[in-house]
């Protein structure tokens, strides 16, 4: 009888090529995604090498960090953005790869248009030259972040140099409450291990509450598996998997889906097999979140007030460090502050189901007078969703304004960045120092927490406004 393994072994074993005694394993790639910012130098790398691309039909280009998410049909201002979109655009024409450039139909954000389009899969390896990579482990893929040198690897021999991770579980059971979205499982798990309590490890998400999610929800947890330390995240396929997949652009068709689905049923976790860590937690503690520091592990509950330092994982010098650069102090509370942007989008939360659950809040009332609301799909098909579903009447109803989609103010590597000293409730995946802007200040929260900050102007607990 064949000895019990997990989900993460399973695929990771299966796309072994080599593997080197004491380091690395040469690890074969289904799918390569890449965009203008780490792939013009990867692509110099092979001009100067003389290499080829091996697989273009592997890989797939989008341009989504530095667009604009405002008249899109003019040319980029910014000229570092305009030389990095062309220079991708360019180097997918010669390489013969996929390419949805700017202005095209099926362009957005690199980890929402795989997944709406089929290009994701379940059993998948997927890399890109981008952290949150992680959120295809919802399919479960093995799925994650690498650098420059890394995506010319790839590029050029489908193969990459990579230590297998060790293995973390975490459960979570019982039934989420009013208000609680998927985006503050993810926040609450950070806040429990702290930023880098699963660095080494991939993470298996198992139980009820991951097990009832929709994919949607599934990718933001995923998406956020970076922002506890991990190498990625991963949950197992099952019928919400396929039914979501099924008549896709890229999906598989006929008998070849029958072929593939099988095997996609064999993708789960054994009953008995062993990991390296295992946490488990209730869903009944899960309230709405909210983080008040300067990384993602430093967030609460919205009912509670800031905790002393010798209450978080963090350093005292450090944690003081994060709350002077926010502006906040210890035992302050967090309800009732004053904030001045609103940021929903990014690859973290800008799909059809965010833009729904911000609209479920805002319907009927009106924008707060000193909140900037950046309200950004994350692909086209989505902004076409949002029209369709009747859900951009009720934005501009409410005083809103929908951009096109983008990366946008997930990253400031656009026009979309928050002034310096001002206080932004995003629905990104990141709130390190001016990471949506030089100066600015990021606290993580779900669309509903969002969407009741952008019609009160404050931080607001949603569940107040569901009722």
């Amino acid at each position: 009888m064949s000895k019990p393994t997990t989900l993460f072994d399973k695929v990771w074993d299966s796309h072994v090529v080599r593997h080197i005694d004491d380091g690395p394993d040469v690890f074969f790639i289904d799918r390569h995604f890449i965009h203008e910012v780490t792939s013009p130098v990867a692509f110099l790398g092979l001009e100067k090498r003389g290499i080829p691309v091996l697989y273009p039909q592997k890989t797939f280009a989008t341009a989504d960090h530095n667009t604009p998410t405002i008249n899109q049909h003019l040319p980029v201002e910014d000229p570092l953005s305009a030389n990095q979109l062309s220079a991708l655009s360019q180097n997918a024409e010669k390489w013969g790869i996929s390419i949805w450039a700017l202005g095209h139909p099926k362009n957005g954000i690199v980890h929402v248009v795989g997944p709406e389009n089929g290009i994701t899969q379940p059993g998948m390896t997927i890399v890109c030259g981008d952290s949150h990579t992680s959120t295809h482990g919802a399919f479960g893929c093995i799925a994650f972040g690498i650098g420059t040198s890394e995506v010319e690897m790839v590029l050029s021999s489908q193969c990459i140099m990579q230590p297998k991770p060790k293995k973390m579980r975490i459960a979570i059971n019982g039934k989420l409450g009013e208000g609680v979205l998927p985006k503050d499982v993810a926040l609450y798990m950070i806040s429990q291990i702290s930023a880098s309590g699963a660095t080494g490890y991939f993470v298996e998400y198992a139980g009820e509450v991951f097990e009832n999610m929709s994919m949607e929800g599934r990718m933001t947890v995923c998406n956020m598996s970076i922002e506890m330390g991990a190498r990625g995240g991963m949950i197992a396929p099952d019928q919400t998997t396929y039914d979501y997949i099924k008549g896709r652009d890229k999906a598989p068709k006929d008998e070849d889906w029958n072929k593939k689905s099988s095997y996609w049923k064999t993708l789960k976790t054994d009953e008995g097999a062993s990991f390296d860590y295992e946490l488990v937690f209730d869903a009944s503690d899960i309230e709405p979140q909210i983080t008040y520091g300067t990384n993602p592990g430093l967030g609460t509950g919205i009912t509670n007030n800031i905790p002393a330092a010798g209450e978080v994982k963090d350093g005292e010098v450090s944690y003081k460090k994060s709350l002077d650069y926010m502006h906040f102090a210890e035992g302050e509370q967090l309800l009732g502050k004053k904030v001045d942007y609103v940021f929903l989008g990014s690859c973290t939360n800008g799909r059809i189901e965010d833009f729904r659950a911000f609209a479920k809040i805002v319907k009927g009332r009106k924008k707060a007078d000193n909140i900037i609301a950046w309200l950004v799909p994350g692909s086209h098909i989505v902004e076409k969703q949002i029209k369709e579903e009747g859900i951009l009447d009720i934005l501009t109803e409410a005083g809103f304004e929908l951009r096109q989609p983008g990366c946008s103010a997930c990253l400031a590597m656009n026009e979309d960045k928050i002034p310096a000293g001002k206080l932004a409730v995003s629905t990104s995946n990141r709130n390190f120092e001016g990471r949506q802007g030089p100066g600015s200040r990021t606290m993580l929260a779900s669309p509903y927490v969002a969407a009741a900050v952008a019609v009160t102007g404050v931080v607001t607990d949603p569940r107040e406004m569901l009722k």
